[in-house]
């Protein structure tokens, strides 16, 4: 059963995918990503794979027959798809050199525009849960894209605060938060020639980590081609600093913020990428407990002010050790 089942106290939708219980569970022999596993080309850089337990899909069933005046149930249409970074099982996203990220970047980019064509789908949703803390099922570095027939929340609330700063400042609240982050500078990450990297003043994980823009884009679609380079040189540098951070694969679900697709009107919008890694150390995990799940109250145990200089010296100190095998990096 798969079908999308309106909150009407949260205002939004919750999407019933029963088929995912079948999902393998980190299996150790019989990946299919690999090649030769008769699911995927025998050799491949990136590809864009078919999800094959989808919780949204262009041809879904019809609901179950419990729709009231109050709960409304709608199919789960929409479009879910795996993307495979590479064709090595265990190369994961900073262990890619930059001109190989650069493709994913490209890979990203092409299917957020075939998606985007598509006039149900309203938001376009790029994505990756990386280590087993995060609820990983395989182990073959991807990434995930979700194409929605509604703007999910938080992306919605963003929407509304986006359009709530410009209507107070004649400004836009990302580029704005970029430059307070900039003046104060402990924060600070790591700066290319198109991308800031930070941890905000209010994140809710120790080290949760923004890339945003320097420029005031919406999409990957309006990125130029120095800067999907760029984007995938600073992926690659803030990456490898959580790696070295604590000298071992560092969870994290990392999300592309863009604008919404096939909207009314036009969106003001500012692309960004969010981290919500869950470590607080090397050994201790950051749960999301009552207060932050029943009251979307977080609470950060860490002042970022502290955990903000530790990564940044971990970024600096993997990025000169890349740099003698990667000149881009």
């Amino acid at each position: 059963m798969t079908e999308l089942r309106y909150n009407p106290l949260l205002r939004d939708w919750t999407m019933v995918a029963s088929n995912r219980h079948k999902r393998p569970n980190l299996p150790k022999d019989n990946c299919p990503f690999c090649p030769g596993s008769g699911k995927v080309p025998d050799d491949y850089d990136v590809l864009a794979y078919d999800n094959d337990f989808p919780a949204l899909s262009p041809n879904p069933p019809q609901p179950d027959d419990v729709a009231t005046e109050l709960y409304r149930v709608e199919p789960a249409y929409g479009k879910c798809e795996v993307i495979l970074y590479s064709k090595e099982h265990t190369t994961t996203l900073p262990e890619l050199p930059v001109a190989h990220i650069r493709k994913l970047v490209d890979l990203w980019t092409e299917r957020f525009r075939d998606l985007a064509s598509n006039p149900r789908h309203q938001y376009v949703l790029i994505f990756e849960n990386r280590g087993p803390e995060v609820g990983v099922t395989m182990p073959h570095p991807h990434g995930q894209i979700y194409a929605y027939p509604y703007v999910p929340q938080k992306l919605r609330v963003e929407m509304e605060s986006f359009a709530a700063h410009r209507e107070e400042t004649g400004r836009c609240l990302m580029c704005d938060i970029n430059r307070e982050e900039v003046a104060f500078g402990k924060r600070m990450l790591e700066e290319t020639e198109h991308f800031y990297a930070y941890i905000p003043f209010f994140t809710d994980y120790p080290y949760g980590a923004f890339i945003a823009s320097k420029r005031h884009v919406g999409s990957l679609l309006d990125f130029t081609d120095d800067e999907r380079t760029d984007l995938a040189r600073i992926l690659k540098r803030v990456t490898s600093g959580m790696d070295a951070l604590f000298d071992r694969e560092f969870p994290y679900m990392m999300v592309l913020h863009q604008s919404p697709v096939n909207q009314a009107e036009p969106v003001d919008f500012h692309f960004h990428i969010e981290f919500y890694p869950p470590l607080q150390t090397a050994t201790r995990l950051k749960y999301l407990a009552s207060s932050e799940t029943g009251a979307w109250a977080p609470c950060n145990p860490m002042a970022v002010e502290a955990t903000a200089p530790q990564l940044r010296e971990a970024i600096q100190k993997r990025k000169e050790a890349n740099r003698h095998v990667d000149p881009l990096a």
